[in-house]
């Protein structure tokens, strides 16, 4: 087994292939143990665990550290983030912590400038999306506009009478 895997940072290129090719399969079970949250909701701790999952993975890949330690690492990371979105559908004040909250943008004919300057969106922002969302250009067709916790941007349109 060691000398298909190697050992070390010192790999020939099929066995860092071999590798990659086992640690592919692995990520992508731990991914769906995971759930498909991961992949859908695209929140900032799913941003997190994307990432961090692909660098320890990566790890075991190139030899830096060793191949059984990156994969249990991997999965003790999928475990909590399982484990804390449990709670925080449980426990909303968690799930408002670790996911955040929408945030109004428009509101009753007027941008709200004080939440939009805090989040970094400029009317441009605003009118892209609303043009992308709902296909319409005027903010007088919107109610409420929020951003989500995604960081898209959400419209609702005033019902016609």
């Amino acid at each position: 087994m060691e000398s298909l895997l190697g050992t070390g940072e010192n790999l020939s290129m099929i066995q860092m292939g071999i590798r990659a090719l086992i640690m592919f399969f692995i990520a992508l079970l731990l991914v769906r143990f995971g759930g498909m949250r991961i992949l859908g909701r695209k929140s900032g701790v799913d941003f997190v665990i994307i990432i961090m999952l692909g660098a320890v993975l990566a790890r075991g890949i190139v030899g830096a550290s060793p191949f059984i330690s990156t994969v249990f690492a991997g999965f003790v990371m999928i475990v909590i983030n399982k484990a804390l979105a449990q709670i925080s559908t449980r426990v909303p004040y968690l799930g408002n912590l670790m996911k955040g909250k929408p945030v109004v943008l428009y509101k009753n004919g007027q941008i709200q400038w004080h939440h939009m300057d805090r989040l970094g969106v400029s009317r441009t922002d605003l009118l892209t999306s609303l043009r992308l969302e709902t296909h319409s250009k005027h903010l007088d067709e919107v109610d409420i506009a929020m951003m989500e916790p995604n960081g898209r941007i959400s419209f609702t349109l005033k019902t016609k009478t």
